[in-house]
């Protein structure tokens, strides 16, 4: 392994609170499946790799439409939450591993996939190379990753009561805004040697919890916020807590708490 801090931190406790609750996590998620999976073209006779494949929700989908499916995540929380949630799969591989140095097979895979995984990379053209190199020629590539944060959006305005605490990333979270720009992206890419490189703006709905408490409660439990917050007395979080509650109270719907979210959809071609 050569991303040192990040398999420290998601072999710690950030990898085991995703890995205990990844129900959680998709709902934030899972509306971003569809457009990821239409950039990805995956057909029936196709061998998918899912990068930083967390515990495996996307994994699975794509076995579900593929030849057969391989995940890869550097944490073994989730790779064992992901092995124990498709038990009954049979197309289906999960791998421990650093996706920037794993010796994958050369041009083992007609499509790559990533929901949010590929941003935390130490040498982001060094991982793409290889990742490159897994596909076969004319594969293609297709992920997701965080758009700059938005100080106007429904999020940032619900959640605004954190805003003073939230001064530094967590240790998983390290990374997380590498890839936040398409000229970013565009570079990277260029120089790990793919092609046809396509990024736009995709918005989706986040679903956040319940009700406005459920959702709060799910906030002050995130990694990042849980990092920020560590230092501040009880009597201050459970403020924050309630301020968030009602921060999000216009979100809530009959199907839960729902903000709109965006993120930067890119796809490339081996």
């Amino acid at each position: 392994m050569t991303n040192i801090q990040q398999a420290e931190a998601w072999n710690g406790w950030e990898g085991q609170l995703w890995a205990s609750r990844p129900e959680r996590y998709d709902g934030m998620l899972d509306d971003f499946n569809a457009p990821l999976f239409a950039a990805a073209g995956i057909g029936a006779d196709h061998r998918v790799l899912d990068v930083g494949c967390g515990p495996g929700s996307t994994t699975r989908l794509a076995a579900g439409r593929a030849k057969s499916a391989v995940g890869v995540d550097i944490s073994a929380a989730m790779v064992a939450r992901a092995r124990a949630d498709a038990a009954d799969l049979d197309n289906i591989e999960f791998v421990q591993a650093d996706a920037q140095v794993h010796p994958f097979p050369e041009a083992g895979f007609d499509v790559v996939i990533s929901r949010g995984g590929v941003m935390f990379f130490a040498d982001l053209v060094a991982a793409f190379a290889n990742i490159r190199r897994a596909l076969r020629p004319g594969g293609r590539l297709a992920f997701i990753s965080p758009t700059a944060p938005d100080p106007a959006g429904n999020y940032a305005r619900a959640t605004s009561a954190l805003a003073e605490f939230m001064t530094r990333p967590s240790p998983a979270s390290s990374g997380m805004m590498s890839l936040a720009t398409p000229d970013r992206i565009d570079e990277v890419l260029d120089a790990a040697g793919f092609r046809d490189i396509a990024v736009e703006k995709v918005r989706a709905t986040e679903n956040l919890g319940r009700n406005a408490a459920d959702a709060a409660d799910f906030i002050c439990s995130l990694a990042p916020v849980q990092f920020n917050l560590r230092d501040v007395d009880t009597s201050t979080v459970d403020r924050l807590r309630g301020e968030l509650a009602t921060g999000l109270q216009p979100h809530e719907t009959p199907q839960g708490v729902q903000v709109s979210g965006t993120v930067w959809l890119t796809s490339a071609i081996r």
